[in-house]
């Protein structure tokens, strides 16, 4: 009698219960399969029979009659998502894959020949990219220096890695190679740098600097790195009764391409400001240079917005979603990637692991042309930082000259008047 009381109430509460929670009891009663067609999730109802969850590129089906006749998920796809979920980390990756080494080859006749004729050709290059900047009109007083020669010494001392004064070595050299008119005082570029309306004409070079390679990358990355400044912030530590310090760092929030690491865009931020934001501007601004196809980015782009300005450039987004998401809405885009996320996992990972090439480019930067500013005023920190970007793209530019033979041509598109 007790028993049969006992499940009674069980069956009771199980009628209760939603499909969701329904799903997640038959994880932990019965063992789904993964097969080549789909999951195959036993019955609850009937012993010995089982259905068949399979993914039609936009939502899961099931061949049960719940599924058929409400054309809403059902126990069996609810459960193969709670199991699928369990199988992922959170780094997005499946438990059970396997990891393999890749490995690239190297054009090493193309490497050497980039390294060895570097600044010789890397000054030349940036002759050319600053003669598309205008030179201010003149109004009185004593002529300045033009500032395309401003702008080639600022890049250029940044590209060195030495001081100003250690610098002026190759300020004499561009001189004699007739590249710049006259050579400043060193004090002049320090100051030069300082300047708050350089930050948009630098940006528009590092666009300007990566167009050579337009017809080369589709697929790009996003992310952000901290580069440490000489600034400190401060405040009084009432525990100890003592005044703190420590130092604080600006984040460059980069999009690059995935085969030559190119840096299509960029925007600099203090170190304290978070990653997603930046998307739809970066995705936006490169789409005006690049036919843009894919861009990926870790979890910290995972969002309804950023999918969506991704789509609105005609491109498809590769950004893992959290373990704790929950699709409402099938029919945007979140909505589809969500499920191509769950029920593709391994060819969404093929797409999604190509950002791990941005972190190559933060290395590339922070090797070649250190990881530390200078400068002392944040202005001039921002600019310093954004002429560290700008050498490496055209360091990049070199290399794809000499490995896929292109021609340097920095593209510059002007207003029409009518």
């Amino acid at each position: 009698m007790y028993r049969c009381i006992n499940k009674m109430e069980q069956e009771k509460s199980y009628k209760l219960m939603s499909r969701q929670e329904r799903g997640e009891d038959i994880i932990k009663r019965f063992q789904i399969v993964k097969t080549p067609r789909g999951w195959r999730v036993p019955s609850t109802s009937f012993a010995g029979r089982a259905y068949l969850v399979t993914f039609n590129g936009h939502e899961p089906k099931c061949n049960c009659p719940d599924c058929e006749l409400r054309k809403k998920k059902c126990k069996h796809i609810h459960a193969v998502e709670v199991y699928i979920k369990k199988e992922i980390d959170e780094e997005g990756k499946i438990t059970q894959t396997k990891g393999v080494k890749i490995t690239y080859s190297q054009d090493w006749k193309a490497y050497d020949k980039s390294q060895t004729n570097e600044k010789l050709v890397f000054m030349k290059l940036l002759k050319d990219l600053v003669n598309n900047v205008e030179q201010p009109e003149y109004k009185f007083g004593r002529p300045k220096i033009p500032v395309s020669d401003m702008l080639f010494n600022s890049v250029m001392k940044i590209y060195s890695t030495f001081s100003l004064r250690r610098f002026m070595s190759d300020v004499k050299i561009a001189k004699e190679m007739n590249l710049i008119d006259s050579v400043p005082c060193y004090a002049s570029v320090g100051h030069f740098l300082q300047r708050e309306d350089l930050t948009p004409i630098l940006k528009q070079l590092i666009k300007m600097s990566a167009s050579p390679l337009r017809e080369i990358e589709t697929k790009f990355a996003v992310d952000s790195s901290g580069f440490s400044t000489s600034r400190f912030a401060r405040w009084f530590d009432t525990k100890y009764g003592k005044e703190r310090k420590y130092k604080m760092w600006l984040k460059a929030h980069l999009i690059s391409g995935v085969k030559t690491n190119i840096i299509a865009g960029v925007e600099i931020t203090e170190g304290e400001v978070h990653d997603s934001p930046s998307l739809p501007r970066l995705v936006e601004e490169t789409a005006k240079t690049f036919k843009v196809g894919e861009v990926s980015g870790d979890k910290a782009y995972s969002s309804r917005l950023n999918l969506q300005a991704i789509q609105d450039v005609g491109a498809v987004p590769f950004i893992p979603f959290k373990k704790n998401t929950a699709n409402k809405d099938k029919l945007s885009v979140w909505g589809k990637m969500y499920y191509y996320f769950m029920y593709k996992h391994d060819e969404f990972l093929e797409h999604y692991h190509k950002r791990s090439n941005i972190e190559t480019c933060f290395h590339m930067i922070k090797t070649k042309f250190k990881d530390n500013l200078r400068s002392k005023t944040k202005t001039a920190q921002i600019n310093e930082l954004l002429c560290k970007i700008l050498a490496h793209n055209i360091c990049v530019v070199i290399q794809e000259v000499n490995e896929l033979g292109l021609k340097s041509e920095f593209i510059v598109e002007k207003e029409v008047e009518e």
